[in-house]
């Protein structure tokens, strides 16, 4: 299996994240919707806690503009009620002027005291079907004034799309001063392969099989390197993890159930990014996979029948789920989000059973990179992280 450069060779841990379902996506039974798990400041909040309890680094806060709650909004609620865990916001670039976008930030960073980070995303806006290229240039642009604000006295801008004049940064300055948060990134075109080379930290990806990870992770780094960067990179993808793997399947099974195909399609159809490349990605895996929806041993796409985005999940025992986590550390993956159905259930199960075996930590900061031609040393075959 290839393994690729990656931005911290001797950190031997993951950074381990939990999801937030903020966008309607909590289910008993998939497609199925769910008073109890609907989204709602106390469930979706509870999720939070929950986590930070059982010790993941992170959490993801998605962005939906057709259900569930304000991302922004809802990571500001939480900063007085937890401690320890970081936040990973969606941050739509161009929905909200980018000086304007840079204050807000800095104000959530300085209310969590630091533990910001943020999931940029370059989708279309309400009633807008953008050429993609514009739109990655847009999420360049936002980004760089966003640096500008968080490292300088002044923003001064002049790009293709954003034309700023010396704007004081004075109000943007977040509590993280060695460069802002840090910078997460989802996207397959040339164009979204280019801007997270360029600009971002930490390039996510979807379920897919291993070797297209190692490939599309080849790609990116090819892109960090020839602007003199690396990269961390990152897996999101569901869990469905019990004591023995025939409990984990049936569980699978059992979630789905009650799924209608034609509903889960609406539900699909509705979200923002339903005709992207990298849902195109997700849909071709579930028709490459076998009759029981298994794209490789552990990896079960049923769950891409339900939802838009992240389509399938990991399915084991403990010891199975450890050791796919740690194979794919050894790609090179240092980053994970996890989520499950329902999410404070499936938390628990995986807090309990697989979490306090993983050496865990929240990823080193941007401006520490090292050099892009620095090579990444992959554990043995059979070390442990």
């Amino acid at each position: 299996m290839t393994v690729v450069p990656i931005t911290s060779p001797d950190l031997d841990a993951a950074e381990v994240s939990w999801f937030a379902a903020l966008c309607s996506d909590d289910y008993q039974f998939l497609g199925q919707p769910d008073g109890a798990l609907r989204s709602s400041w106390d469930h979706c909040s509870g999720i939070v806690k929950r986590a930070e309890q059982h010790g993941f680094r992170n959490i993801l806060c998605p962005s939906s503009y057709q259900v569930g709650q304000d991302t922004l909004s809802f990571v500001a609620g939480c900063a007085p009620i937890t401690e320890n865990i970081n936040f990973l916001a969606a941050i739509r670039c161009g929905e909200v002027q980018p000086v304007m976008l840079a204050r807000t930030v800095a104000t959530l960073d300085h209310m969590l005291k630091g533990r910001l980070t943020l999931n940029v995303i370059s989708s279309d806006f309400p009633g807008e079907v953008a050429d993609s290229k514009y739109r990655y240039k847009r999420s360049h642009e936002v980004v760089e004034i966003l640096r500008q604000a968080w490292t300088q006295d002044h923003i001064e801008y002049d790009g293709e799309i954003y034309k700023i004049s010396k704007v004081s940064a004075d109000p943007a300055r977040p509590y993280q001063q060695n460069g802002g948060p840090l910078l997460y990134f989802g996207g397959y075109s040339p164009d979204a392969l280019e801007l997270c080379g360029a600009q971002c930290d930490v390039y996510l990806m979807w379920p897919e099989t291993r070797d297209t990870l190692a490939e599309r992770m080849k790609a990116v780094h090819a892109r960090a390197a020839a602007h003199n960067r690396t990269l961390d990179y990152g897996l999101r993808v569901h869990m469905i993890v019990r004591d023995t793997e025939t409990e984990a399947k049936e569980y699978a099974e059992y979630i789905a159930s009650k799924l209608d195909d034609e509903y889960g399609k609406l539900i699909r159809d509705r979200a923002h990014d339903s005709i992207s490349l990298g849902v195109s990605h997700q849909a071709r895996a579930r028709e490459l996979a076998d009759q029981f929806g298994y794209i490789e041993p552990h990896m079960w796409t049923g769950i891409g029948r339900a939802r838009s985005g992240c389509g399938a999940a990991l399915v084991g025992s403990t010891d199975q789920v450890m050791s796919e986590i740690e194979a794919y550390q050894k790609m090179g993956i240092r980053a994970f989000i996890f989520s499950g159905y329902p999410h404070m259930d499936e938390c628990d199960h995986f807090g309990t059973k697989v979490l306090p075996q993983l050496k865990t930590c929240s990823l080193p900061h941007a401006y520490g990179r090292v050099p892009a031609s620095t090579p990444a040393t992959p554990l043995g075959i059979g070390e442990r992280r």
